[in-house]
């Protein structure tokens, strides 16, 4: 990683089990995570918009993260925090109960082929894992430009019982556009979101 200056200011997590600093989730009142924000548009200004909010950009693309630095610097951001890890290992490792008032996961991978589908973020084992990580009424926001996959995270979270669609939760976001929504939009595709408050967990039953 040397050579490049903005590699100063990248948090670089690569220990198996090493957890996300307390001191930056309990800066500010509110933490937003953008999980895969790869050159930062929707992150940046993310952060432009919410200064009194602490905003973390996680992507394990080291390029992608030294471009959102430069754009962090040319528009002196102090709540935006760069992060390179792994998406799974950081919500499902590294971050406490309730550390996030909303997760962002716009248009990942959809791993169309029947193949390649394990390798999608979105699975049972992962809608637990970001229930944990959100607070109480917490929000997860999701979005692609791929119907199929839609509709499968659609399924995913109403099989959960850990989420209640609410789609007003993102209204103040309308109008912000990530990288690849951006990409998506110029070659005609629209790009669909949808969004989920966390409620309370199901009581466990034990069955006879």
């Amino acid at each position: 990683m040397t050579g490049h200056p903005e590699d100063a200011k990248i948090r670089f997590f690569t220990g198996t089990y090493q957890l996300f600093p307390a001191e930056l989730l309990a800066a500010r009142p509110v933490v937003e995570l953008d999980l895969g924000c790869g050159v930062g548009s929707f992150t940046a200004e993310l952060a432009r918009r919410y200064p009194e909010r602490t905003v973390l950009a996680a992507d394990v693309m080291v390029g992608r993260l030294r471009k959102l630095v430069k754009r962090c610097d040319r528009l002196k951001l102090g709540n935006l925090e760069v992060c390179r890890t792994e998406a799974r290992h950081l919500v499902a490792l590294m971050l406490p109960d309730g550390a996030l008032d909303r997760l962002h996961l716009l248009c990942p991978d959809p791993w169309p082929k029947g193949r390649h589908r394990s390798h999608r973020l979105l699975a049972s084992d992962f809608t637990a894992q970001l229930h944990r990580v959100l607070k109480q009424d917490g929000v997860f926001h999701f979005s692609s430009d791929d119907e199929y996959y839609c509709d499968a995270v659609r399924r995913v979270i109403a099989a959960s019982n850990l989420f209640a669609e609410c789609p007003e939760a993102i209204a103040d976001l309308t109008d912000i556009r990530s990288d690849f929504e951006l990409r998506w939009n110029a070659e005609g595709k629209p790009v669909h979101h949808v969004a989920y408050r966390r409620i309370p967990a199901p009581p466990h039953t034990v069955g006879h």
